[in-house]
């Protein structure tokens, strides 16, 4: 499986926000942040902050995408 933060990004536009502040307003780290970018699993303590500082819920922020099956 893997994620896609993708919604995440365009809650940002919708917010007028940058990612940097996001980072501060969440207090995440910047390593953390590189690792969004880079569609990297990340904790759910940070998945929390990132929905409350945005007000929303899990799924306007990312989405899990299902690995693709060999059959």
């Amino acid at each position: 499986m893997a994620v896609n933060y993708n919604k995440l990004w365009k809650l940002l536009i919708d917010k007028k926000m940058t990612k940097t502040d996001l980072r501060l307003k969440a207090d995440i780290g910047t390593a953390t942040l590189a690792k969004l970018g880079k569609n990297q699993p990340v904790s759910m303590d940070v998945i929390i902050k990132i929905c409350a500082a945005l007000e929303c819920n899990i799924a306007d922020v990312m989405d899990i995408i299902p690995a693709e099956s060999n059959v």
